[in-house]
């Protein structure tokens, strides 16, 4: 029997034992897309809804391996990158990059958990700025991420438009600039910026602790580049799905902290 394959994308990240963010999060954003997904773990977290215990990261030859495996059997339209512990780790994935040029890569550069606790140790910061960003399709931080990328505060909306530039500038052709930790306001803004064009995405605030939010946002984006979407019109779509997830997120274990629901379409809307 013969049917069509479907696109492969690839997520470069840490595991989430809890099940709701890193890895996990991307293989179940990529299935609800009908994209196949391949996995190379970069760190191993101890992990549930209340915090991070502890971190495990492998050898970087073991990483380069999962990754040479993925490349050399599979067609990949797309990489996600995600959590990269150590300035050790990004360089491997950067030579990693370099070596197999995938079409597009979607970098969510964590740096921070939802609990607070630190996922990039600081020595990694300037790699992931001079390998990784000028590499990068897209980057997706967090408003504490851009803080840390760009070495200054962003107080509030004004300088959140302001900052767009300003990461830009870093070397990536696009940044979508998460809103969701600016206060205040019913409505939640994700900022977009090219070389040619800005652009708001605008969602109802919902009052809730989401937990993997992020990791799901770059999956989703990298899904929507596989199936031939525009990048615009992918982050757009992204955030409408992340909405969506939200919106239909529950709480598996004792936190008050919700796990998206990334499947809430069922089954889901082939994308035009």
């Amino acid at each position: 029997m013969t049917h069509d394959l479907p696109p492969c994308a690839l997520t470069i990240a840490g595991s989430d034992s809890g099940g709701g963010a890193g890895i996990q999060a991307d293989l179940k954003t990529f299935a609800a897309f009908g994209v196949h997904g391949l996995s190379a773990i970069a760190a191993l977290t101890a992990q549930n809804p209340h915090g991070v215990r502890a971190v495990y990261v492998p050898p970087v030859d073991f990483l380069r391996a999962q990754i040479d495996a993925c490349f050399a059997d599979f067609s990949i339209a797309t990489v996600k990158i995600g959590m990269l512990a150590d300035a050790a780790v990004v360089h491997a994935v950067a030579d990693a990059l370099e070596h197999w040029r995938p079409r597009w890569v979607v970098l969510d550069p964590v740096m921070v958990a939802t609990s607070g606790a630190r996922l990039l140790e600081a020595a990694a910061l300037d790699a992931l700025r001079t390998r990784l960003l000028p590499q990068a399709t897209l980057i997706t931080p967090n408003i504490p991420e851009a803080e840390c990328l760009l070495g200054r505060p962003i107080a509030g909306a004004d300088a959140a438009d302001a900052a767009l530039d300003e990461l830009l500038a870093l070397g990536a052709p696009a940044v979508l600039l998460k809103g969701g930790h600016l206060p205040g306001g019913v409505a939640m803004v994700d900022r977009y910026i090219d070389r040619d064009t800005r652009a708001r995405f605008n969602h109802e605030r919902l009052d809730v602790q989401p937990h993997g939010t992020g990791c799901t946002l770059a999956s989703a984006i990298a899904a929507g580049l596989c199936r031939g979407q525009p990048l615009l019109k992918a982050c757009k779509m992204a955030t409408d799905y992340v909405h969506g997830a939200l919106r239909n997120s529950y709480r598996p274990a004792r936190s008050k902290l919700a796990v998206l629901d990334h499947f809430w379409r069922r089954p889901l809307q082939h994308l035009t």
